[in-house]
């Protein structure tokens, strides 16, 4: 799970209105590339680079099908394994050992079935350690924003290895990233197959929410304190899930992208749906301890339910083959 309250704000939007149009186009896989590769790296012969525009609207030179690859964040890495180039990496990102290392990032169903290894480890939190970085010597280094602004420009003006920063603020975001993915590896195939399953997924969404004849309020909240939710606001990937399954976010008005939500401000807004993320040591209870929980109308009617955080944090293609359908399921359950 790599989100981590409070969490950066990504940079781009990709409105959800463009999911549609997409979508629309699904059969023929019609999907609108907003990151810009300057020359296909079909193309190109190997050994060269090409120029890509990153999610932060960053212009990169990045070498064409790179061996060495530093993946920084569990979202990059789902991508990554999804087009069948988990060979290309070398590193990871890490919490400190102290804090958690490997298993505070990645789960222990990811850490298997991704073969992720304490040694791959790049420290990005609470500190980034440029040398572990370094001691992999990576050609290429894919972040999402769990990597502030200043290490990004450490790591390429000191580090001289380039950055591709991948955070994708909405469910389409996630498509156009696999393409470039697949276009900076040689894998055009292989994303457009993939792009091809998640299409269908958010085909589906958008057919069952548009029929739907209520869109329910949802707290959608990935972690819990003293202080109250942390959930989603407008323009990011988790205001994206909610609209795309017929629901309304409580923090869809919020000024913040990440706003944590008091007790008395859910229950200002009474949401007739709480989901929760759990894994990574939140569980139900832990939920439970925070302030005004046993208040809601929700929890008092059992409209709540658990689901994995990684389905809610991570903007990938998990996100939409697994999430989509549970959130779909719960707000617009098929009947008869």
């Amino acid at each position: 799970m790599q989100l981590r309250p409070p969490s950066p704000a990504p940079r781009r939007t990709v409105p959800l209105a463009w999911v549609v149009v997409g979508l629309l186009l699904a059969a023929g896989l019609g999907i609108v590339l907003t990151a810009v590769l300057v020359a296909p790296a079909g193309s190109t012969p190997a050994g060269t680079s090409v120029t890509v525009t990153d999610d932060l609207g960053r212009t990169v030179q990045v070498p064409v099908n790179p061996a060495r690859v530093v993946v920084l964040g569990p979202s990059i890495m789902d991508e990554v394994f999804r087009l069948g180039l988990r060979g290309h990496v070398v590193g990871i990102d890490c919490y400190a050992t102290s804090l958690g290392g490997l298993s505070d990032d990645y789960s222990t169903d990811q850490i298997a079935l991704w073969n992720l290894t304490s040694s791959m480890c790049v420290q990005v939190g609470p500190t980034f350690v440029p040398s572990m970085l370094v001691d992999l010597a990576p050609q290429l280094v894919l972040a999402s924003t769990i990597v502030s602004i200043a290490d990004v420009e450490l790591i390429t003006s000191q580090l001289h290895v380039p950055v591709v920063m991948l955070q994708p603020p909405t469910l389409s975001g996630i498509l156009v990233d696999d393409l470039l993915l697949g276009e900076i590896f040689g894998a055009t195939g292989p994303a457009k197959a993939l792009n091809a399953q998640l299409a269908s997924e958010l085909y589906n969404a958008t057919n069952a929410s548009a029929s739907a004849t209520s869109f329910p309020s949802v707290l959608l909240t990935y972690s819990v304190d003293a202080n109250g939710y942390w959930t989603f606001g407008p323009g990011t990937f988790g205001e994206s899930l909610l609209e795309i399954t017929g629901a309304v976010g409580l923090g869809a008005s919020a000024p913040l992208s990440y706003p944590e939500l008091t007790g008395a401000q859910v229950l200002s807004g009474d949401p007739a749906w709480i989901v929760y993320g759990v894994g990574y040591g939140l569980n139900e209870s832990a939920y439970a301890a925070g302030p005004d929980w046993s208040s809601f109308s929700a929890v008092a009617h059992g409209n709540l339910s658990g689901i994995d955080a990684n389905w809610i944090t991570e903007p990938d293609p998990t996100m939409i083959l697994y999430g989509v359908p549970a959130l779909l399921s719960l707000f617009h359950p098929v009947t008869g």
